[in-house]
């Protein structure tokens, strides 16, 4: 029987000889014996070793068949130092809200429609930085827009979080704070600022208002629906019901 290569000649490969073409893969190269890996960093290595000695000393382990190279005396309260957090170099905890604003001619405009920031800061041309006290109420509207018209619109109705209270973080908002109403959309927003308008009209200041009727307002928008006006009685209700609290 003739052996045919991938040439299809009869007993000859692809270079013409008696051979196939098919070659068996050498041999896979071994590792080299002479190669010794060394380890690196021996003073590391050596604190770990005394580290675990110790380690076993505080357990009241025998140590008398410990040998002289693992019997290294540590000096004392050196875990203390080790382990110990320090708080003395942490920064003071800022209460305050901080509000970054952009005003770019045309194109990005930021701005609080209603609020009492306690802090003003001028970053430069085109930025800067209004703080709010804890627990006190503002709206934050963001605009933008390229050449072919509005890109972006948003109002955000928030309450600044005390220290340790649970918040949610907000673009521009730092650190976040307890969202009230959010609303997306120019139409939705324009809706929002005649609600302000109309509540500032009653000689209401919008801070004051019940956090209670911003989350009506942003349930009916988000859902289509028309909100109700804010009345002089439930503002009452709102401050009779604040006087009652603890």
């Amino acid at each position: 029987m003739n052996r045919l290569g991938l040439s299809l000649t009869a007993g000859h490969g692809l270079s013409l000889t008696e051979e196939s073409a098919y070659r068996k893969p050498k041999q896979v190269l071994t590792l080299c014996n002479d190669l010794i890996i060394r380890p690196f960093n021996y003073a590391n290595i050596r604190f770990l070793r005394n580290l675990s000695n110790a380690k076993r000393v505080l357990g009241a382990r025998d140590t008398s068949k410990q040998t002289d190279a693992d019997s290294i005396p540590l000096p004392s309260g050196i875990f203390d130092n080790l382990f110990k957090r320090s708080t003395t170099l942490a920064p003071p905890h800022d209460p305050l809200t901080h509000v970054t604003l952009t005003w770019i001619e045309n194109r990005h405009q930021d701005w609080i429609r209603f609020g009492r920031p306690v802090k003003d800061q001028i970053i430069d041309r085109r930025r800067r930085l209004q703080s709010f006290t804890p627990n006190s109420v503002f709206a934050f509207i963001r605009w933008a827009a390229n050449d072919y018209g509005t890109i972006h619109s948003s109002v955000v109705i928030v309450r600044a979080v005390t220290p340790g209270e649970p918040y949610v973080t907000l673009p521009q908002i730092d650190p976040g704070a307890e969202v009230l109403l959010r609303i997306k959309g120019w139409v939705n927003v324009a809706q929002v600022l005649q609600l302000i308008d109309r509540v500032e009209a009653l000689d209401i200041d919008p801070c004051a208002v019940a956090p209670d009727y911003w989350h009506h307002v942003h349930h009916r928008l988000i859902t289509n629906n028309v909100p109700h006006s804010y009345t002089l009685a439930r503002h009452r209700a709102w401050l009779g019901r604040k006087g009652l609290r603890p």
